[in-house]
Parts: C-alpha cells; sequence; structure tokens
C-alpha cells in the first residue's frame, strides 16, 4: 500500500481520540483522510467492537471510498467494508466501516437517536456544509450529550477553518496533516470570457491535448454545459488523427447511472487519453485516476431558496476561491500538472474566500420535519455552525402545516412521522401516501423519481413542453420497448434506467409504510394510459401553493399569489387547461415561467383537495356601484374558484358593509341638508364651551356611526337608499329634551335684525360663529349681537347691497365710529340709489335700498 501523508498523523488521531470524544482534522487534498483514516481506527478499543460510519457528501464519492478500502483489505464490498447510498446498499452481518451519504445519516439517527450500534462518526469534506451534514453534525451532538456521551465525533476537511467547528464540538482537538502534492502550474486568461463558457473550455480543452500530457479533468456548472462541451469536442476529436487519437469523453455528474460514473473514474487503457467532464461533484473525496491537466470554467451550480415565493432555483454562480484551489489541486495528486483557469488574474481577486453554507440559502422544508421529527420545534434548541434562518423555516413550517404533517401546535402528526419514513422531500413524501388510498401508489412514484431529477426529456425540435404527463409516457414506453420513448423527443437511455429503478423503490417504500400499507390493498395502481390524466391530481397534493388559474390573458395566477406563464404558450396543447399544478417553475421577474406541469379538474380539486378549500361569504361595499354587494366564493388560496350571490343576508352583516362604505366614502355620501348641516355645527360650538356636550365634528361621527347612525340603517343597502334619511331628526334624537332647550336659547339658528330680518347664523367655524347681513339692516344698533347667554358676540360680516362683504367686525361699535363713514364714501358712490346716512345709529334700518316713509 503506497504511503501517504496522512499516516504522519494517524498515531496523533489514535491518540486524541482516546481521551476525547470530539476531534477536528484538516488534511491538505491528496493526503488519504478518506480511506486510510477509517481503517486505521477501525480496532481501536474504545470502539468496543462497535461500527464506524463515514458520511460522503455524494454518492459516487461513497462508493468510491468504500470500493477503494475493500480492495486495500483485499476483500469485497460489503465485508469489513460496506456503503449505504440512495437505490444502493452493499453491507453485511460483518460490516465495520459504512459509508453512508447525509441522508442516511439522519433515517439512522431518527431510528434510534442513540446510535447504540454506532462508536464513531466521520463527517468527511465537511467544508461543503451541505444541509445534510449541518443537520446531522447538529443531531449527533445532541445525541452525543443527551444520550451517549462516549459516542465519537470526527469532523475532516481539506479547507476547513478548523477553529468554529472545534468550538461546536465544546473545543475539541484540532489535527493538521500538510498532505503531499505536486507542483502545478497555474495558467489564467488574458482577457474575460465574454460570451458562453462552453466554447472557451473546448479551445481549453485541445489546447491542452496538444500540449500537455495525461488526462483532462473538466468542471463544467452542470449537465447541460457537460453535454454541449461533449458534442463540439466530439466532432473536433472525430477525426481520430493528432490530439485527437484515442481520446475517450467521460461525462461525470450526478444523474449518471453508477456503471457511467465508473467508467469516469477508470483508469484508461494503454494509448489512450480521457477527458472527464465533470460538475463540482469530482471536487473532492474522488480520486480520478491519470489526471494531470484540470480545465476550470470558474462556474458551478447551487440552490437558491426564495422565502417570497417559496420557491427554489438553481443559479450559475463562480466559484469561491476554496472551491477552485480544490479544483487545481486535481492535477497535482500524482504527478506535477497544469491547471486552466477560464478567468483572468483581476477576476481571481474578486472571488469569494468560501461557499455560502447550504443552511442559509436552501429550502428548508425537508429540515423541519426531520427537526419536527427528532421533537424540536425550535432550531435554537440546538447547536448550529449557522443557525437555519428564520423566515425560510417559517415557511417551511407553513407548507409542512398545509401538507399535515404538523400539528397546530407545531408538533408533528403521525402523518408527518410517515412522511419522515420515506425519506424524500415532504412535498413528494405527502404525494405518495395521499396517491395510496387512490390506487396510484405506481404513478406517484414515477412523479417522484421524475421531479427529483433533472428534465430527462427533450424535444428534437427545441420547442417547450411542458406537460408533465409526456414524461410519465416516455419513461413508460422506454420500460415496455427499451427504446427512445416517443416520436419527436429525445432520452437519456442511462437516466431513464435509473429513474425507473427510483420508481421502483419509492414504490417498495410506499409498499413497506405503516401509514400507507392499509390504505389499499393495491396502492401501486394499474398503470394504464387513463391513470396518467391524474398526474394534476397527484401534484396538487405535492405543490398545493402551484395550483393555478387561467387568467383571461392567457397567464395563470398560483394559489399562493404569483402570476405564472406557460413559455411558448401558443405552441403547448397544455396552455389550453383552465387549472393546472407547476411542479417546476423560477422566480424571475414578476412572472414565473412554467417549466413542468400537469392539468388538472376543478371537480378533482374539490372532491380530493377539499381541504384546501376555503367557502367565504364576501360581503362588502361595492364604490364604483355605490351599493353593498354580497358574493359567495370558493377560493383556493388567491385563486377564486367559483363566485355567486348570496341568496339571504342578515341585517347586522347588512348594516355592517353599509357602515363600512360610508366610513370609505365619508360623511359626505350623506343627505346632508343646511338645516342639518347647522345643527351639528350648532352643537359643536356647545362641545366646544362645554366638553360635557357630544362632539359632532366629522371625525368624531365618522368614528361613532355605528352608534348613532347603525340604527337607522336596517334595510338600506345603496347610496340612494341612503338619501331617504333624515340626518336632522337623527342628530336631534341624540340629544336631551334639556339640551335642546339650551341649545335654542343659547345657539339660535337665527337673529333678528333693526330690518325685522331673521338672518341665519354660520356656526361652520364654532370659534367665530358669523353673521352675515346688509350693512343698512343694522342701523340704529348699538352693540354687536351675542350669543350663549348673551356671553358670546358673533362674527359680524357686514355687506353691500349686492351681498359682498366691506367689513368684518366683532365691534359694531367701534365701527360706525371709526370705519363707517371711510366705506359710506365707497358704497355711495357705488349705490346711489341707497340711502346712506350720516348719522347711522339714528337712521332707520332697512332691507330695501330706501327706507319706507
Amino acid at each position: 500500500m503506497i504511503k501517504l501523508p496522512i499516516e504522519s498523523v494517524l498515531n496523533a488521531l489514535k491518540d486524541v481520540l482516546s481521551g476525547s470524544t470530539s476531534a477536528v482534522l484538516v488534511a491538505q487534498p491528496g493526503a488519504g483522510k478518506t480511506t486510510r483514516v477509517p481503517l486505521a481506527l477501525m480496532d481501536e478499543p474504545w470502539l468496543a467492537g462497535r461500527k464506524i460510519v463515514m458520511l460522503e457528501p455524494r454518492r459516487l464519492a461513497a462508493r468510491s471510498a468504500a470500493q477503494y478500502m475493500a480492495a486495500a483489505l483485499g476483500e469485497r464490498v460489503g465485508e469489513t467494508v460496506g456503503y449505504r447510498v440512495r437505490l444502493d446498499t452493499k453491507v453485511g452481518p460483518g460490516t465495520r466501516i459504512e459509508v453512508i451519504t447525509e441522508g442516511v445519516l439522519t433515517r439512522l439517527l431518527q431510528e434510534d437517536p442513540s446510535l447504540e450500534g454506532v462508536g464513531l462518526v466521520i463527517f468527511d469534506e465537511f467544508h461543503e456544509r451541505s444541509l445534510h451534514a449541518d443537520l446531522g453534525l447538529a443531531l449527533c451532538i445532541q445525541a452525543q450529550q443527551v444520550f451517549r456521551e462516549e459516542l465519537r465525533l470526527l469532523v475532516m476537511s481539506a479547507t476547513l477553518e478548523a477553529e468554529p467547528v472545534a468550538a461546536l464540538l465544546g473545543d475539541a482537538p484540532v489535527i493538521r496533516s500538510e498532505g503531499r502534492s505536486y507542483a502545478v502550474e497555474t495558467r489564467y486568461l488574458e482577457r474575460p470570457v465574454a460570451d458562453r463558457m462552453e466554447p472557451a473550455v473546448v479551445q481549453a480543452v485541445m489546447k491542452a491535448l496538444e500540449s500537455d500530457e495525461g488526462d483532462l479533468l473538466v468542471f463544467l456548472p452542470g449537465a447541460a454545459e457537460i453535454r454541449r462541451v461533449a458534442a463540439r469536442l466530439a466532432e473536433l476529436l472525430g477525426a481520430g488523427a493528432g490530439a485527437g487519437a484515442g481520446v475517450r469523453i467521460a461525462p461525470l455528474y450526478g444523474q449518471l447511472t453508477q456503471a457511467e460514473q465508473d467508467a469516469a473514474l477508470k483508469p484508461c487503457g494503454p494509448g489512450e487519453r480521457k477527458v472527464v467532464l465533470a460538475t463540482s461533484i469530482a471536487e473532492t473525496s474522488l480520486t480520478v485516476e491519470g489526471v494531470r491537466v484540470v480545465v476550470d470554467s470558474g462556474w458551478m451550480r447551487v440552490p437558491r431558496f426564495s422565502p417570497r415565493t417559496g420557491m427554489t432555483r438553481l443559479e450559475t454562480v463562480r466559484v469561491s476561491r476554496a472551491s477552485a484551489d480544490q479544483r487545481r489541486g486535481r492535477a497535482g495528486r500524482l504527478a506535477a500538472g497544469v491547471c486552466y483557469r477560464l478567468w483572468t488574474v483581476q477576476e481571481d481577486r474578486q472571488l469569494a474566500e468560501r461557499s455560502t453554507p447550504e443552511v442559509l440559502e436552501a429550502d428548508l422544508t425537508a429540515l423541519a420535519l426531520e427537526l419536527a421529527a427528532w421533537g424540536v420545534s425550535d432550531p435554537l434548541e440546538l447547536q448550529w455552525l449557522d443557525p437555519p434562518p428564520g423566515a425560510a423555516m417559517s415557511h417551511a413550517r407553513e407548507l409542512l402545516g398545509q401538507l399535515g404533517a404538523l400539528a397546530e401546535g407545531g408538533g408533528i402528526t403521525a402523518h408527518g412521522r410517515a412522511m419522515a419514513e420515506l425519506g424524500l422531500h415532504p412535498r413528494l413524501a405527502h404525494m405518495l401516501l395521499q396517491a395510496a388510498p387512490l390506487r396510484l401508489g405506481g404513478l406517484a412514484s414515477e412523479l417522484a423519481a421524475i421531479l427529483s431529477s433533472r428534465d430527462f426529456l427533450r424535444s428534437a425540435s427545441g420547442a417547450a413542453d411542458s406537460d408533465l404527463r409526456l414524461r410519465v409516457e416516455a419513461l413508460r414506453g422506454f420500460a415496455a420497448t427499451g427504446r427512445q420513448p416517443l416520436p419527436g423527443y429525445t432520452a437519456d437511455a442511462g437516466t431513464c434506467r435509473q429513474l425507473l429503478a427510483e420508481a421502483r423503490q419509492f414504490r417498495a417504500a410506499l409498499a413497506a409504510n405503516s401509514a400507507a400499507a392499509h390504505e389499499a390493498r393495491d396502492a401501486a395502481g394499474t398503470g394504464s394510459a387513463e391513470e396518467i390524466h391524474a398526474a394534476g391530481l397527484l401534484l396538487a397534493f405535492a405543490y398545493p401553493d402551484r395550483i393555478a388559474a387561467k387568467r383571461p390573458n392567457g397567464r395563470y395566477l398560483l394559489s399562493s399569489g404569483r402570476g405564472a406563464a406557460l413559455p411558448d404558450a401558443g405552441s403547448q396543447p397544455i396552455s389550453s387547461a383552465v387549472y393546472l399544478v407547476a411542479a417546476e417553475l423560477d422566480d424571475q421577474g414578476a412572472e414565473s415561467r412554467i417549466y413542468l406541469a400537469s392539468p388538472v379538474a376543478l371537480e378533482e380539486l374539490e372532491q380530493h383537495c377539499s381541504e384546501l378549500l376555503e367557502r367565504e361569504r364576501s360581503i362588502s361595499w361595492d364604490r364604483s356601484a355605490g351599493a353593498v354587494r354580497a358574493r359567495q366564493r370558493l377560493r383556493l388560496g388567491a385563486i377564486v374558484l367559483q363566485e355567486k350571490p348570496l341568496a339571504s343576508l342578515q341585517p347586522d352583516e347588512l348594516q355592517a358593509a353599509l357602515l363600512q362604505g360610508i366610513a370609505e366614502e365619508g360623511l359626505g355620501i350623506l343627505p346632508w341638508t343646511r338645516a342639518s348641516r347647522q345643527l351639528q355645527h350648532r352643537a359643536s360650538f356647545m362641545h366646544r364651551a362645554d366638553p360635557s356636550w357630544p362632539d359632532w365634528s366629522d371625525e368624531a361621527l365618522l368614528g361613532s356611526l355605528a352608534d348613532w347612525l347603525g340604527p337607522q340603517l336596517y334595510g338600506l343597502r345603496s347610496r340612494d337608499d341612503l338619501q331617504r334619511l333624515n340626518l336632522t331628526d337623527i342628530l336631534e334624537n341624540r340629544l336631551t329634551w334639556d339640551q335642546r332647550r339650551e341649545l335654542d336659547v343659547s345657539v339660535p339658528t337665527h337673529i333678528v335684525v333693526p330690518s325685522g330680518s331673521r338672518i341665519p347664523v354660520d356656526y361652520s367655524d364654532p370659534a367665530a360663529p358669523v353673521l352675515a347681513v346688509r350693512l343698512q339692516e343694522l342701523f340704529g344698533l348699538q352693540e354687536t349681537p351675542k350669543i350663549a347667554r348673551r356671553t358670546v358676540p358673533v362674527t359680524l360680516h357686514l355687506l353691500s347691497p349686492a351681498h359682498r362683504p366691506v367689513q368684518v367686525t366683532k365691534d359694531l361699535a367701534s365701527f360706525w365710529q371709526n370705519a363707517y363713514f371711510e366705506v359710506k364714501k365707497d358704497l355711495k358712490g357705488r349705490y346711489p340709489k341707497h340711502h346712506w346716512p350720516d348719522d347711522p345709529l339714528s337712521a332707520i334700518p332697512t332691507n330695501r335700498a330706501k327706507p319706507r316713509s
């Protein structure tokens, strides 16, 4: 066995774990920590016969590590060393080391919180900070503290900041291994990539094949870019001469079958070179034999969850410096190598140091369900490097409540536990459980497999087709014939086989689930073509917030309230659906684009999703109609499924809606007359002088509509009906007999002036009541008229014969003495036919041009 750098610290690691229950191991890429550490610790006495469980962030890395360790022991996988990953398990009764993916650890903890048969849990490549790794570590720490003090925890990484993790583990010891790596020459671009990345990648690969030795490992963001680069390289290398002679192109990403992934890792034969086109799956843990050259596009694809829309989108982002260094190091594992970085030196300086932990950006619905199953409602009850964000957790718990996984108090329900047992995303687990009693378990399993992977069906014409039922037809067609499934479409055969295997596993899990087993004798269903039309109903179980109704403009309204649209809707048959369920869509812009969906019938929603429906009685003021409108609606979230008039109303409901309308419109909607307004203002004058009087200002009346106006509204429902009200009588009836008498005495409606005219008093300004009267009608009056039992002088607006104001005063005596003669000159010139005496106090008052003889 080749001696690896990690071996220099193995004794120190053994000593630490002999006296401590936690440790952090930092070892450079290629040091051998993944394959040597478990073997070195396997026979330590503190294990007491228990097994070692090592977590790997990816299935491919888990299988590869187990195979390598088993080979080092001269055994087959499944004997001393085994693995458990999704769709594939190889362990035996004598297995001492189990390499598992992180979701498997969560299931082990939920089944046995004490991990009784486990002595050591190793978290490998923890720097990737996957959601399951953070959750697994938090649960293991609590299990160690509550159930098993002797349980050992070891966190391993190549680029991790060790101190925060050590502190989280109770100031655990940190061991460092420098590792061994060969010199890697790093080459940058002179200018940034101006267009798509694929041409630049192809150019760099061709250059490396001509000028450098060894196999190539090319990092690309995702499967789509890998397919495009592979197709272009196949064209360029197809001649088989020169640099293209003996070159094998090997894709490597998560959706490939195990055989296809193993082929990418397999060493080349004599005279052969390979170009491995990989996602970030190849950054860590894996050793791709023969690699001497790395071509790094500088991009990676990460999931980003938006609590605002409730949707997750895959976003292509720049790699962090830590990831770039990991990728670069792959070229120096076996010998000196070269790394082509497809960005400039200036761009390199702007890279973030590390990627954002998944717990801060991902959909937390599965995490929230696991915590509820663990018995934790508040994530802060556990210890985290980065606690889950509150907004995303609130959204996750709200969705779980909608799926029936959480009770009103926040605790997990029996249905929620059944969902957690299935180990799928809660949406898909709920769909499977709801499908069982409908005998649609087989269809639900196929949908779950399709939705758990990237879209595998591609139109030969490139036209968009979002109908998810086509994918089910294609998958079933491939299962029956083993050939391309549908005319005009292509699908990768390996992906189809993988999806069918996953569907079988989901069906088996459903059959074994305690909650589903008694629901139906044959939960799988018939597999008939007609059954496919139930896909929309099953999606409604999984995505109740994405049930969509067609709008008049052809676009859709989601039950969550967000808008959505089908791309190229005019060419898609599914666009004729009145209702559909969107399984995959983005959250870009004002409206989401729907990528995968299936139609659903209103009758299906009413029959099978009644818990989502809300019958709403709407009785409210319609401003445009000027009347109360009463409607009965059947709602599904933001979608109004049905609406019709309410046949009968309770008087109190009608009165409340009319009061609401008056409050919205303002008091101006009421039939105010001069008398009713004057009464309001007179009472306001009294209230100003004596607060024990009622406040009848507009603001006070609006705030107390139910008290003074409400009893008068029974039987009324429109603006026209309101015109029948007599506000003077209504307001007067609010006063006692003594108040009315006092009002008549102290706040008269009119004042009789010397001419004999009854002039109304304007009380619209309670601080200064106004008497507007022609000047000639006051001849002979020496003092200003007073109200409030002759304590408050009115404000006189002295008018010309044309009723235009010529003077404002509260002191009539002063006016006669000082200002009258100037006013007289002006008025005599404008109104010569009128009587303008020299002595107004001895003149006869008149409401005519001249006094009568």
